[in-house]
């Protein structure tokens, strides 16, 4: 070992001992976020993947565990943020986030269908979307950036249904663990 990562250690080890806290291994960011992980949306079609969108997970405050099911339980204000990589027709968009909600559960037709009801034209390559959480309004917001439109669902139920699309079951588990990655 060399003697700088020792005494790294070493001093880790000591201020432990001492009960004082070591710094997490992310850090919040200058806007006052802390930046999880990213990933890419592949969907396979006929042994083909397709890169649909690049998407980005931030937190205001982190989970006590590293794990999906903390993310999606912790009551913090959150977002998720994709940038398309291809075109996708709305209803594409609108069916692929029904099915995700009803595999994991979650069956309130009239909020899946506000929150879908974002979704006003075609999204294209490049064209972002952002999916926020608010835990003071206790509140999901989506917004389709660039000729989209928008929707503010309430509720924590909401919340942890949305947070399920890309933590809970989903046919791309490791898009959920690249999306805590950083944690």
């Amino acid at each position: 070992m060399k003697r700088s990562a020792f005494l790294v250690l070493l001093f880790t080890v000591l201020l432990a001992l001492l009960g004082t806290p070591v710094a997490s291994a992310l850090d919040k960011g200058a806007d006052g976020w802390f930046h999880t992980g990213d990933g890419i949306r592949v969907k396979t079609i006929a042994f083909v993947n397709f890169k649909v969108y690049a998407i980005g997970h931030d937190m205001k405050d982190l989970p006590d565990a590293k794990s999906k099911q903390a993310v999606i339980d912790q009551d913090t204000t959150k977002r998720f943020t994709w940038r398309m990589l291809r075109d996708v027709e709305k209803e594409k968009i609108q069916n692929a986030l029904k099915e995700a909600y009803a595999m994991n559960g979650f069956g309130d037709g009239g909020k899946i269908g506000q929150f879908v009801g974002a979704f006003t034209g075609d999204l294209k390559e490049g064209q972002y979307v952002t999916i926020t959480y608010d835990s003071g309004a206790k509140a999901t917001t989506i917004r389709v950036l660039g000729g989209g439109g928008s929707a503010t669902v309430p509720g924590v139920d909401f919340m942890k249904a949305t947070w399920s699309v890309w933590f809970g079951k989903i046919d791309q588990p490791s898009l959920g663990d690249a999306l805590i990655s950083k944690m």
